[in-house]
């Protein structure tokens, strides 16, 4: 059975925070943009960081038969975003994440709580 594009951005959120992702925040664009439904913004700490991260979730939405349509950002070294249709995930390091600073950008959007998956409640 599908997942929603809601479940995708918690999954998603979560596994970042599972590869100690920093400031995650998940931004209702639904009503928006046609980009996605959810962005999924978070802070890297290095480059093997965002990597990690980005291999951890194309594994996590691949579980649930949903393939990454477009990745972004992979020679810079700064930032990544993986285009899942409904839910775009953007990795930075933190510097890119002031200077491309998506939160203000997109400050319309609502800022959905963060939920733990409920093995870890």
């Amino acid at each position: 059975m599908p997942v929603t594009s809601y479940e995708s951005a918690m999954l998603l959120a979560n596994t970042l925070d599972g590869k100690k992702g920093e400031e995650i925040k998940v931004l209702k664009t639904e009503g928006l943009t046609t980009l996605a439904d959810y962005f999924v913004i978070c802070t890297a700490t290095s480059t093997t960081q965002i990597k990690a991260m980005s291999d951890a979730c194309e594994e996590a939405m691949e579980k649930n038969g949903e393939r990454v349509h477009h990745i972004e950002g992979h020679r810079g070294g700064t930032w990544l975003l993986m285009d899942f249709s409904a839910v775009v995930v953007h990795i930075f390091m933190d510097e890119a994440r002031k200077f491309y600073d998506l939160e203000r950008l997109w400050g319309d959007a609502e800022e959905i709580p963060l939920e733990k998956p409920q093995a870890a409640q």
